[in-house]
């Protein structure tokens, strides 16, 4: 049985998580300043878009797991800037709002952000970035 000649130049998989560490470094290299992470600052940016969400809309909003985004809001519950309530005595269903230390977290944090939108923008090109982002939302949306 022969193996097929595959490179790792060919997969789809490893060149999206190459750029995805890339960008990512990027990006904490910013917001790191306001004290959190790339991911705090994406939960923290979707929570103050839409208050009130609950985990499993949001958890669908992020592509995530549930159990992953449980963990990465615990940081964020600790340190008082993500506020977790039941909705009602009915559900299990957990509303997320950001509290007022979240909110200007977040204000602190989306400077640092604008600074990395414009260095990677910069670096790759307006234009294509703005190409870029419209296919990788386009790859999360099939089904």
């Amino acid at each position: 049985m022969t193996t097929p000649n595959l490179s790792y130049l060919d997969c789809n998989c490893f060149a999206i998580r190459q750029a995805a560490r890339f960008v990512s470094q990027l990006y904490e290299r910013h917001v790191s300043q306001a004290g959190v992470t790339a991911a705090q600052f994406t939960l923290l940016a979707a929570i103050h878009r839409r208050p009130g969400v609950t985990m499993a809309e949001l958890a669908d909003a992020m592509v995530m797991e549930r159990t992953t985004l449980v963990r990465a809001l615990k940081p964020l519950q600790r340190d008082g800037l993500v506020a977790a309530e039941q909705q009602d005595a009915s559900t299990r269903a957990v509303a997320l709002r950001l509290s007022d230390a979240g909110r200007k977290t977040l204000g602190e944090a989306s400077l640092q952000w604008r600074e990395a939108q414009r260095e990677f923008e910069e670096k790759f090109g307006r234009e294509r970035a703005g190409e870029l982002r419209k296919s990788l939302f386009e790859l999360t949306s099939m089904e």
